[in-house]
């Protein structure tokens, strides 16, 4: 063993002197962290690695070798991390530990003496204001302080939490909370204290309001009374009183004086005797009045109203806007005097009902907003109570008051109806027709509605009145009141209307925001969106022009009567009978009928469209079609003897009949297979306009009148021609008279002048109406001047009927006498002689 050692320590020291033999010698291109162990070899220093241990490569380098990389053989123990360093590795404590020698590294686990830093004792200002500092292993947390809590913004800042509106207060309903900082406080409001045994402050504490006015701690006036309110009062003017000028009530430096007696006056420009006289004995009243006596004062008053009522005097012989104008002021007094007594009486219902039926209701309670129901015999009115104190001191009582005063006829006679726009707009869209004028009739008493206030122009809440209706024969206004059930009839309505003045100071009724709402048991419904003075009337709505109807049943009386002549001319005459004759007959019976069903039966008086209305409807629509053909027809025979000159060449009785009535059918027929709904409407009986019914007539007569509008120039044009051809030397003045006799005949034969009611675009075209029903009502009567009284053939025969009714000659001597005239009648045909 001792030999072995030897021979070591032998080799080891060659091996030395060898190299310090050849150190000399050494290589110089060895790489960075190696050293040479030759000339011609290198090796890595400790902690640096290369591909091999020795290389003789001047490519070779040597890298670092990580010792704390995984499988890591360096242990370096808790709360350590090993860091990895050029050539070598130490180990260090983690983040918030360190050694207990103080020094930064340490080499292996044994020397490990890692522990815990309190960071909060080293440095006290970690956290900032109203927070704390909480040590934790290896680090440290900042808390706040009770009643703060951290900024979003910054959390290491705390900021005071305010418990009072964090939603979750603490403190009890009664009480106000106080914010401090960092903390609250529960403290009573002004006006409350603290209940017995309560304290002042803390969370649990509990308060109640403090009366001052039992407690003699408030400062009210001695001309009001102390009304405590929670936490507070108020000083109100005793009844009968109000603020003085400059004060505001329900303050608590309040001061008020007695009420005073309003004074009426006379409208100015009104002068009456009547009037002065009932002003005067008001004003009586007000001097004696005494807020202990207002229900006294009251009842004094409506006596007065109801004398004045039943004796108007003079007042009778004023125009009727002066009327109009003294009830607008009368009723605005009485609301505002009957509003101001009634906040003296004390609180809950009041009525008196005067001899003459004059009703006073009062209903006087502190506010709520409950729905209330007064009424009396006259009138009953269902309102919501807040609206009736409206924007009063919660505490103070609120007045609603109903005066039915029936006998008003005088003042309001012949008072006229403002309809809405859109009111009129709907009713002549139902009536088909313009509204030409409102007749009334009052069904109710004159029913004034009041309030505490006066702001009632536009309530919060709609109110319900039933208003009675007067028990009495009909009549219309200013005669008999109206009976107590009433039916509206054709054109009439039952409407709520209201009393408003007007801006001269006058006044009409009016419907704005008011509707019915039904009508039975004597008594009718309304919903009004404001107050004033109501009553339900029965308006019955003028749609036609009066002048407009006399015309219209006046002409088309004569034109029967004249159609009827020429039916019987046509018939009877024989000289003249003919083709043309024919046509003048049948369309003179069909004018005749249609014009008397027209008569009969065009107005659909009950408003709706039954079987009778649509067989008026159906018979007109036939009638004046087979007029119009006839016309055409007439057109047709006239363009054969003036611009074709073949008087035989006209079509025979038997296809006239049947172009002149088989058209017509036919389309009726189709028209009513198609839409039988379009005959009938709920004014008229004639065609409907929906779906553009009534182009079924306006279409067939559009045509047949432009066709014979080109035969009527055409033939005028002719006869212009043949007048100067068969006497040239004929006076221009003659010529003219000739041509417009023909002018005038051939525009009524060919049905030209119902040009005019194409134009006729709605009931505003006045101008067009007049013209067209002039025309056409007496299409008749001109037609028997132009075929007949102008005919000179026809005028000799009317002359031998009256020769032989005047010398009372037999009828076969009339018969005899006719038949020797009868041999030219071919040449009795000719244009020329006719005129026509």
């Amino acid at each position: 063993m001792g030999g072995r050692l030897f021979l070591a320590f032998c080799v080891w020291l060659t091996l030395l002197r060898a190299e310090t033999q050849d150190s000399g010698d050494c290589a110089r291109w060895c790489p960075e962290n190696s050293s040479c162990v030759s000339a011609t070899a290198c090796r890595c220093n400790p902690g640096f690695s290369s591909s091999s241990e020795i290389f003789t490569s001047p490519t070779e380098i040597c890298d670092d070798i990580n010792e704390c990389a995984s499988p890591s053989k360096v242990s370096c123990g808790k709360f350590s991390d090993c860091r990895n360093t050029e050539g070598s590795y130490h180990c260090v404590c983690n983040p918030g530990y360190e050694l207990v020698s103080g020094a930064k590294t340490f080499k292996n686990e044994s020397e490990n003496t890692c522990q815990d830093v309190d960071e909060c004792q080293q440095n006290p200002r970690l956290c900032k204001s109203y927070g704390t500092c909480v040590n934790t292993l290896g680090s440290y947390t900042c808390q706040c302080l009770p009643g703060f809590k951290f900024k979003p913004e910054d959390p290491k800042l705390c900021t005071d939490v305010n418990e009072c509106t964090s939603g979750q207060n603490p403190c009890h309903s009664s009480t106000h909370c106080l914010n401090n900082v960092g903390s609250y406080q529960c403290r009573c409001r002004p006006g409350w204290q603290p209940i017995p045994g309560s304290p002042n402050g803390p969370n649990n504490t509990i308060c109640e309001d403090v009366d001052e006015c039992s407690s003699s701690l408030h400062q009210c006036d001695s001309s009001t009374v102390c009304f405590n309110t929670v936490g507070s009062y108020t000083c109100r003017c005793r009844p009968g009183w109000e603020p003085k000028h400059g004060n505001q009530k329900n303050q608590k430096d309040t001061v008020c004086e007695e009420m005073n007696f309003p004074t009426w006056t006379l409208p100015p420009g009104v002068h009456s005797q009547t009037l002065s006289q009932f002003f005067n004995k008001v004003q009586d009243l007000g001097r004696d009045f005494k807020t202990s006596s207002a229900n006294v004062t009251m009842q004094n008053l409506i006596k007065l109203v109801d004398e004045l009522m039943e004796a108007p005097g003079d007042i009778e012989a004023l125009a009727p806007p002066v009327r109009h104008l003294i009830a607008t002021q009368l009723l605005s007094n009485l609301e505002d005097i009957l509003r101001i007594l009634a906040k003296t009486l004390p609180e809950g219902p009041f009525t008196y009902l005067s001899p003459s039926n004059t009703e006073l209701t009062l209903m006087i309670q502190k506010q709520g907003d409950k729905n209330v129901t007064m009424g009396q015999s006259n009138a009953r009115m269902k309102l919501n109570w807040a609206v009736a104190a409206g924007a009063k001191d919660p505490g103070s009582p609120a007045v609603a008051g109903i005066l039915s005063i029936q006998n008003m006829t005088t003042l309001l006679a012949n008072a006229s109806l403002n309809l809405h726009s859109k009111k009129q707009a709907e009713l002549e869209e139902i009536y088909e027709s313009n509204i030409r004028g409102v007749r009334l009739r009052r069904l109710s008493a004159v029913n004034s509605v009041f309030l505490s206030h006066n702001t009632t122009k536009e309530l919060n809440f709609p109110i319900l009145f039933a208003f009675s209706h007067l028990e009495s024969s009909g009549g219309e206004e200013g005669r008999d009141p109206p009976a107590k059930d009433v039916m509206p009839g054709p054109q009439q309505e039952l409407i709520c209307a209201f009393w408003k003045s007007d801006s001269n100071r006058g006044g009409h009724w009016a419907t704005e925001g008011c509707q019915v709402l039904g009508s039975k048991n004597g008594s009718t419904t309304c919903q009004c969106s404001h107050l004033s003075s109501f009553a339900i009337l029965m308006a019955h709505y003028d749609l036609e022009d009066w002048k407009l109807t006399l015309i219209t049943r006046v002409g088309l009386a004569l034109s029967l009567f004249c159609l009827l002549l020429c039916i019987l001319t046509f018939l009877l005459v024989r000289s003249i009978q003919g083709s043309r004759t024919t046509i003048h007959l049948h369309l003179c019976i069909c004018l005749f009928v249609g014009s008397t069903i027209f008569l009969a039966g065009i107005e659909n008086e009950g408003g709706q469209v039954g079987l009778r209305c649509r067989l008026v409807a159906g018979l007109l629509h036939y009638c004046f079609l087979a007029a119009f053909c006839w016309m055409s027809l007439e057109g047709l025979e006239l363009y054969f003897l003036v611009v074709r000159v073949f008087q035989g060449q006209g079509l025979s009785t038997r296809w006239l009949c049947l172009i002149g009535y088989g058209v017509p059918l036919l389309i009726v027929g189709v028209s009513a297979a198609v839409y039988s709904k379009g005959y009938g409407r709920p004014r008229y009986c004639w065609l409907d306009f929906e779906q553009g019914f009534l182009w079924s007539f306006l279409g067939p007569v559009t045509f047949i009148i432009l066709c014979n509008a080109v035969i009527f120039v055409t033939t005028v044009w002719k006869l212009t021609q043949k007048f100067s051809e068969i006497n040239p030397d004929m006076k221009k003045l003659k010529k003219a008279r000739a041509l417009t006799i023909t002018a005038i005949a051939q525009l009524f034969l060919l049905g030209c002048t119902w040009v005019f009611g194409l134009f006729i675009f709605d009931n505003r075209s006045l101008v067009l109406t007049y013209v067209f029903t002039i025309l056409n009502c007496l299409q008749g009567a001109f037609l028997y001047l132009l075929h007949c009284l102008l005919n000179k053939k026809v005028r000799e025969e009317y002359r031998k009927w009256a020769c032989l009714v005047a010398s009372g000659s037999k009828y076969s001597e009339f018969t005899s006498t006719t038949s020797g005239t009868g041999h030219n009648q071919t040449r009795a045909l000719r244009a020329s002689e006719s005129g026509i």
